[in-house]
């Protein structure tokens, strides 16, 4: 890590005693969460474009470093590999702002885009719960 990072000079949210943070030594025993889908997001030819991707409900993603990309056996445990198709290259920080959007734009309850320019057509109908389920 970093001295700057360190720091947290650039952290204005004090992410580390809001966020986990788990370190493992390599790739083969790094440990997910049971039906957690890895995700790697790296410039691949063979990589799925991101707006053509469907996020797994259970993912957890990993970036490459900005100057490198993911080992050969962080891929290997990447479940899916996906690549943002731009004409330039984005910074980590703005690579993973891009793909949690992207995720939330397509798990997320919203109304369906429309085919002309501007808002949606109509708005999303109010969610319906359904009776209490009792769990034992």
């Amino acid at each position: 890590m970093s001295r700057r990072a360190q720091r947290g000079s650039g952290d204005t949210s004090h992410a580390p005693g809001k966020v986990p943070l788990y370190a493992f030594p390599d790739a083969g025993s790094m440990v997910l969460p049971r039906g957690c889908a890895l995700v790697g997001v790296e410039l691949l030819d063979e990589a799925v474009d991101l707006p053509s991707f469907r996020h797994p409900a259970r993912a957890a993603y990993i970036l490459g470093p900005e100057r490198d990309s993911l080992s050969g056996p962080v891929l290997e445990r990447c479940a899916h590999v996906v690549r943002i198709p731009t004409s330039f290259c984005v910074n980590v920080a703005m690579a993973g702002a891009i793909v949690m959007y992207d995720r939330a734009l397509t798990l997320g309850r919203f109304a369906p885009r429309p085919l002309s320019p501007g808002g949606p057509p109509e708005p999303l109908a109010p969610h319906v719960h359904g009776k209490p389920r009792r769990r034992t």
